[in-house]
């Protein structure tokens, strides 16, 4: 069925929930303002960026946000959408579980009405690896790194590219919260092949060298399908194509990409490089991959086809395969 874009009081209800919930934590350095900010006008609507501004000042009280939401399926939707941002950094810290308790009581959401999203939400947005970090004897990894990408790992990269492009397609939330995740299990992979096991701590923050916060890349995700009138709740159908969708996807697709390839010459070079070196390589490899995004359009499309919500569950769950 075809999704018919969001009116303008609940997609900016919704946005600033997700700002809300990405300041949570206590971090409000002026890198994240200006990140949220740039969200805010990503969005085709003139009162969008005034809101936000409304919320990194402090002006915009939480209650008259979700006093905007009236339906049952809107207020679950809201909840949602701040646990995702608020999980996406790994466990809740106590600011954040008294932010998600207030907002919970501001959209008379009652424990029974939560406890699956919050089941559901946790499954895919903690699902990142855990293992410890393992010194590796200097005589096992390359003292520099090697002109090209194990051929390898090449593939895997491409995959959970293809992957987190199909991903985008989707309107279901839990499809853009797995995308994270999926891009740091590809990391933590690629760190085993060559002999290093990587602990979550490490890879969140190797991820975090690409952008301004892992939180406030799930808010963008989250903005480019409420630009799009595509967003949906856990388990919803499949909506109906909207012209724009291919943006999304190929960002997703193209930071996915970069993001391996880089990894596999960091890791393959024993941690080498320096932030700005990989910053240039990740910019370098994201421009690159918009060719391959056409290349592999076709399979794209066709993979977003057999994924759904007990799909992505299997994708993301520990001990899963590298998506073929």
């Amino acid at each position: 069925m075809q999704i018919e874009p969001l009116d303008e009081t609940k997609r900016n209800a919704f946005l600033s929930i997700c700002v809300f919930a990405a300041l949570s934590d206590g971090e409000k350095s002026d890198t994240e303002r200006a990140e949220m900010q740039r969200i805010a006008e990503m969005l085709d609507a003139e009162s969008a960026a005034p809101i936000i501004q409304r919320v990194l000042m402090g002006k915009l009280p939480l209650s008259e946000v979700a006093a905007a939401l009236t339906s049952p399926s809107d207020r679950s939707l809201a909840y949602e959408l701040a646990l995702g941002v608020c999980e996406t950094d790994g466990a809740t810290s106590d600011a954040e579980r008294s932010f998600l308790e207030h907002l919970r009581a501001l959209l008379s959401l009652d424990a029974s009405k939560t406890s699956a999203i919050e089941s559901e939400v946790s499954a895919v947005a903690l699902a990142v690896p855990t293992a410890a970090i393992t010194v590796v004897p200097a005589s096992v990894v390359p003292s520099a790194a090697p002109a090209l990408n194990r051929p390898d790992n090449q593939k895997t990269i491409l995959n959970y590219s293809i992957l987190n492009g199909a991903l985008e397609l989707l309107p279901e939330t839990l499809a853009t919260m797995a995308i994270l995740p999926l891009q740091m299990k590809m990391v933590y992979r690629i760190g085993k092949s060559h002999g290093v096991e990587l602990d979550s701590g490490h890879i969140k923050e190797f991820v975090a060298t690409f952008g301004l916060g892992m939180a406030s890349q799930l808010v963008e995700g989250f903005a480019r399908k409420f630009a799009r009138g595509a967003m949906k709740k856990i388990g919803g159908k499949l909506a109906g194509r909207v012209a724009d969708q291919a943006a999304g996807s190929a960002m997703s697709f193209a930071s996915t990409y970069a993001i391996g390839m880089v990894a596999d010459r960091y890791y393959a070079g024993n941690r080498k490089l320096s932030t700005a070196e990989l910053q240039s390589g990740f910019n370098s490899l994201k421009d690159q991959a918009g060719a391959l995004y056409t290349q592999h359009r076709t399979s794209i499309e066709a993979k977003s086809q057999t994924l759904n919500a007990a799909s992505i569950f299997e994708l993301v769950k520990p001990g899963a395969k590298d998506p073929v």
